[in-house]
């Protein structure tokens, strides 16, 4: 009988993994340098065609070996990466992970803790309790809230429309979502997954949404007595106040955005705040691109109001430079994640629970996760609040910088000023299809990596700016090479 594969964990598994290691780490580098780029050359098709040949049979008779295997297929994916660590790769909200995060990622999947059950993940789920307490007390204030974590914005955004929906349930009220025109989408598609009635949308002028709309779409929607136009799960329904006025008919959250995905603007975060209190709304943030102002003393001002939010999404993969996943949702209120309260007899007995082990079903909505607490851990207790917080600044200053080269520029169009890090420009008298165009050929030729937005009726040129390590010269090198390609 043959010889199993080593394993990762136990004593023998670090002594296993070191020769292995270095085969990956040697691939990642031969395949950077075969791309030598921020992508690869070709496009979508060329690029399947390098992978089919370098993969071959991936379930062949007998297998190549662990070395060969690595080798080839680490080697194949390097080359053919989008790569967010170079700096003319800044389309979308995808950072380049710290090496010291990703080497706590390693070690989190050689002793691979499923975080459902405390004897799965002891000491594991134990970190997981401090830093989401800690990550709460950052966002609501010390010694307040709870959080969770989540796969990114779109799990955090419908975790806290459950949640919502559940806290209004205990009212014997439907839930009603508003949001403004510049919210993500998966607010939308959260609600629809939770049978929930189609979301007031509330306009977002400029990209932000607008005090005096959302005043005027909660004044409408505060004064229904009857939920015939609006049902949801729990059908029409009416509620009459203690002097006999008929009060609100549905308990309404209101969505904010702290960073939107297309210019990573901040709404109005304390005005809305004061709307919510003055009508009894609900306030949802979605900060999965602003949340990591906080760590800075320079920009962390801008959250102002954030703390006052029932929910937070945020997502430090974004501006925490995690390897994904690693959101979090965090809640003012701890007992508002007394709805994922959960029981299976395998996992979170109740005579168990009764004799000291905590439960972790109710963490979350996935039952087997991983313990993404370790990396981000790791990272704020390395770098601390300073740290952290001079990285933020870094990519916030070279935004302003890249804005300050495109207004300064003949040949292009700025939109606006950056809220956080993300640049929206244009070449001048360009038309919305010459510039996707533009931007498809820097793709083809994998010389750069731009995102796209559209606002005010117009295309745009995005550049998010997420690498710490980003100059002037590769701000400079980016217009040069968009100028190029929009002139031939």
């Amino acid at each position: 009988m043959s010889t199993p594969p080593p394993l990762a964990g136990g004593k023998n598994g670090p002594d296993a993994l070191r020769p292995l290691l270095e085969t990956a780490l040697g691939a990642l580098t031969e395949g950077a340098g075969t791309r030598g780029g921020p992508l690869p050359s070709g496009g979508p098709a060329t690029v399947a065609i390098r992978v089919r040949e370098a993969a071959g049979d991936l379930l062949p008779t007998h297998g190549t070996g662990a070395e060969n295997a690595l080798r080839t297929l680490v080697g194949a994916v390097a080359a053919g990466a989008a790569d967010p660590a170079d700096p003319l790769c800044a389309a979308h909200l995808h950072c380049p992970p710290l090496a010291i995060a990703a080497a706590a990622d390693l070690a989190a999947s050689a002793l691979n803790p499923s975080m459902d059950s405390w004897d799965q993940a002891p000491a594991a789920s134990a970190l997981e309790a401090l830093l989401t307490a800690t990550l709460a007390a950052e966002v609501h204030g010390p010694g307040t809230g709870d959080a969770l974590i989540t796969t990114g914005g779109t799990e955090s955004n419908q975790l806290a429309l459950l949640l919502a929906r559940e806290h209004a349930a205990t009212r014997g009220h439907p839930l009603r979502l508003l949001t403004g025109a510049n919210a993500h989408h998966s607010l939308r598609r959260a609600a629809w997954l939770l049978g929930l009635p189609e979301p007031v949308t509330v306009p977002a002028p400029a990209g932000v949404l607008d005090p005096a709309a959302l005043d005027e779409a909660l004044s409408e929607l505060t004064e229904l007595t009857e939920l015939t136009e609006l049902s949801g799960p729990s059908g029409p329904s009416e509620r009459t106040g203690r002097a006999g006025r008929s009060g609100p008919a549905a308990t309404v959250l209101v969505a904010a955005t702290a960073g939107t995905t297309d210019a990573g603007l901040i709404d109005p975060l304390t005005d809305i705040a004061d709307l919510c209190a003055i009508h009894g709304a609900r306030l949802h943030v979605d900060a999965a691109y602003g949340a990591g102002l906080l760590f800075s003393d320079t920009h962390r001002p801008k959250l102002h109001g954030l703390e006052r939010a029932d929910s937070v999404a945020l997502d430090l993969h974004k501006l925490g430079w995690q390897p994904a996943a690693a959101g979090i949702l965090t809640v003012r209120d701890p007992a508002d994640t007394r709805a994922l309260d959960h029981r299976a007899d395998y996992l979170n007995a109740d005579d168990d629970t009764e004799a000291g082990l905590p439960d972790l079903l109710g963490r979350s909505l996935r039952t087997t996760r991983r313990p993404d607490a370790l990396k981000i851990a790791v990272t704020l207790k390395a770098l601390g609040r300073t740290g952290l917080g001079a990285l933020v600044d870094q990519v916030c200053d070279r935004a302003r910088e890249l804005a300050d080269l495109v207004a300064a520029h003949p040949r292009f169009d700025l939109y606006d000023k950056p809220a956080i890090s993300t640049v929206l420009f244009r070449p001048t008298d360009a038309d919305d299809e010459y510039i996707a165009h533009v931007r498809r050929t820097l793709l083809d030729n994998g010389t750069a990596v731009l995102g796209r937005a559209q606002l005010d009726g117009r295309r745009w040129l995005k550049a998010t700016l997420l690498n710490p390590h980003i100059r002037t010269e590769h701000l400079t090198a980016l217009l040069t090479l968009v100028e190029g390609t929009s002139h031939r």
